[in-house]
């Protein structure tokens, strides 16, 4: 297996086309564990860890937050400009894995994994974010395309995610105890681009609740949350929790995130 430390993103995109089946490594919470087991065996790394200008949080204004696709979790939960303006992100970052996963694993390599229980994806669809890469800028309603699919491209690299500013926000996660993945994690926003529930770990893939999406907005309240009733077509089965468990956590959770985000920004 070759070995590149990228110093800049040009060298990182030159040096994954030359190696048939490279991989860039962000902060290796996914690949790494995956690379032990066998499960990915890449050609080249691609060490993107020392590429600054891909980290960092800004906020422009009071409408939009731009994070770094190497930002670390951490870093996201702890920063004040995250917490004032979209707490419920600070919220999800905090919740991720413990505190080692939190302090390597990043935002990029997060939704470039997509995981079908990571958290971040749910923020994403939840808040309507715009991924920036190195060609494009895609929006999330696009972006989770299946079971660890995106609609990225061979070699496309996550520069930024850019979320708009809601007038409240909230996430709710109910963990699989021996991972702490989200067997259902439902996050909610209320703003400007109006109602938004994204759900992971229930499907495939994270995913908008429609249904809760209309029922909040002519009536935001647990109650109107609660109200709904999911069918468990197309969703996961599997030891953890039946397809119609997960159904059934959805509405509750999302319930439970409205009582929140109502508590706060």
């Amino acid at each position: 297996m070759n070995y590149t430390r990228a110093e800049s993103v040009e060298q990182a995109i030159e040096a994954f086309h030359a190696h048939p089946e490279a991989r860039y490594l962000a902060g290796g919470q996914s690949l790494l564990p995956a690379l032990r087991l066998g499960l990915a065996t890449p050609s080249a790394l691609i060490d993107l860890g020392h590429l600054h200008g891909l980290r960092g949080i800004r906020a422009e204004g009071e409408h939009t937050l731009h994070v770094g696709a190497l930002s670390r979790h951490a870093e996201v939960a702890d920063s004040r400009d995250v917490q004032g303006l979209i707490p419920g992100l600070a919220e999800l970052a905090g919740q991720i894995g413990d505190r080692q996963v939190r302090e390597m694993g990043t935002l990029g390599g997060s939704i470039a994994n997509a995981d079908p229980a990571a958290c971040y994806p749910a923020a994403l669809l939840g808040l309507g974010a715009l991924i920036q890469t190195d060609r494009r800028v895609l929006p999330a309603d696009s972006f989770f395309q299946g079971l660890f699919h995106t609609a990225l491209e061979e070699g496309e690299l996550i520069q930024r995610v850019s979320f708009p500013v809601p007038e409240q926000s909230a996430y709710e996660k109910f963990r699989q105890p021996a991972s702490r993945f989200a067997l259902v994690g439902v996050f909610v926003s209320r703003g400007p681009l109006g109602v938004r529930v994204g759900v992971t770990g229930a499907g495939p893939c994270a995913f908008r609740a429609k249904a809760l999406e209309a029922a909040l907005q002519a009536d935001w309240r647990p109650e109107a949350a609660r109200a709904v009733a999911l069918g468990a077509e197309g969703l996961l089965s599997d030891l953890h929790g039946s397809a119609a468990y997960r159904a059934a956590l959805i509405p509750e959770l999302c319930a439970r995130a409205v009582a929140r985000a109502s508590l706060g920004r």
